[in-house]
């Protein structure tokens, strides 16, 4: 057997890494620093009185095979978003800013072309000595 018999016998038995499939093109769509008033937070005066909240919605979206979108319905509207994320505020009051972010995250999802989301949601009011308090999480589809 020759030396490259052998190093042909050796390569035989390494693992090879199974091949990927290139990563989808993903376009970001995104809602910056939305204030609205709601009821949220787990203290009587927070169950009486609304307070502001700051929502910021990431989503990455399949990008359109081809040419870029140029047709409305062929995009993930950030108008819908902030008018759901409206609606779902003022379905009424909400103890944890988590539960909320579970729903907006819920929300974003929804739509078969969002693969993933990052829900970021600040009550800036409610510790004084600090520029705002909340929680921020990420989920993807499927």
């Amino acid at each position: 057997m020759t030396i490259h018999d052998r190093a042909r016998a050796a390569w035989a038995d390494f693992p090879l890494p199974a091949l990927q499939q290139p990563a989808p093109a993903l376009r970001r769509v995104f809602v910056r620093d939305l204030t609205l008033m709601g009821s949220i937070g787990i203290y009587p005066a927070e169950r009486v009185h609304k307070q502001r909240v700051v929502i910021n919605l990431d989503l990455w979206v399949l990008e359109t095979p081809g040419e870029p979108p140029r047709s409305y319905a062929d995009v993930v509207c950030y108008e819908q978003l902030v008018n759901r994320t409206r609606d779902l505020l003022e379905q009424g009051h909400v103890d944890l800013v988590e539960t909320l972010a579970e729903k907006l995250a819920e929300l974003c999802l929804a739509d078969p072309r969002v693969k993933r989301t990052r829900v970021r949601v600040e009550k800036p009011d409610a510790i004084p000595v600090a520029g705002g308090v909340g929680v921020e999480i990420e989920r993807q589809a499927g």
